[in-house]
């Protein structure tokens, strides 16, 4: 037994274990070596070379999609704000339908982009780490609740998507008529304790790449417009924060 738990067993009501945040790093495969970019830009859009201007016009394109994206939304690009993002944006989701957008911060933060890297017509490309300014969509998904989709505009646009199971738990349990009350990242209480953590261990791969698929195709229409585009995914996931296993501990009240 956690030594928590032993320790202050006659003042719990109940635990559970969960996952809290669950971060995804999305990258497009191919587009992680210079030469398979190079081929992408030459077969599927006869482009040759592929220049720094090209790179900045297509960086200039995504920041005028965002912008015309939420003015269509009626959501407006809001700067990094002081303090905790959540924080901020919490207000935001009161009153949240399922899919919709709710914010777009824009902030500086490193990413990994493509750099081209010549003059003339010789030009090579390099993967560099820089600071740029990204987008974060922060969103109601219809399965999964509060989440938000980090986009950098630059090629090849690398993404994040962060989920917490805690709001992923609390449809499921809605949907299932269990009566509970969450704070936050919290259950307080729950009329099916045994319910609650046999929906926590469901949490299947699937259910997150679903997710993650169905967000990054709509935040990047890049690879969205004409068929020479078919088949360019975000295919490869790396996971992180999921280490982050915790039991949470109600007192009686």
């Amino acid at each position: 037994m956690n030594a928590f738990l032993k320790h202050h067993q006659d003042n719990i009501r109940f635990h559970y274990r969960c996952f809290d945040r669950i971060l995804l790093h999305a990258t497009i495969q191919p587009f992680q070596q210079e030469q398979r970019a190079v081929g992408f830009f030459d077969f599927y859009r006869q482009i040759y070379p592929v220049t720094r201007q090209l790179l900045r016009e297509i960086a200039s394109q995504y920041h005028n999609w965002a912008k015309n994206r939420s003015q269509k939304w009626g959501v407006p690009i809001q700067e990094d704000p002081p303090g905790r993002r959540d924080d901020f944006v919490e207000r935001y989701f009161r009153r949240a339908q399922p899919d919709q957008i709710v914010a777009i911060i824009k902030a500086r933060e490193p990413a990994t982009i493509m750099t081209a890297i010549g003059k003339d017509d010789r030009w090579h490309l390099e993967i560099k780490r820089r600071w740029v300014d990204q987008y974060n969509f922060y969103l109601q998904d219809s399965r999964w609740g509060q989440i938000f989709v980090r986009v950098c505009p630059y090629f090849p646009f690398s993404a994040r998507v962060c989920f917490n199971q805690h709001y992923w738990l609390a449809l499921r349990l809605h949907e299932r008529g269990i009566r509970f009350k969450q704070c936050a990242n919290a259950f307080l209480r729950c009329a099916d304790p045994e319910a609650l953590q046999k929906l926590a261990d469901s949490l299947t791969a699937d259910d997150l790449v679903n997710c993650a698929q169905k967000w990054l195709a709509r935040f990047t229409p890049f690879f969205t417009v004409g068929a020479s585009l078919k088949g360019i995914h975000f295919r490869r996931f790396g996971v992180g924060h999921l280490a982050r296993r915790r039991v949470r501990n109600t007192p009686v009240r």
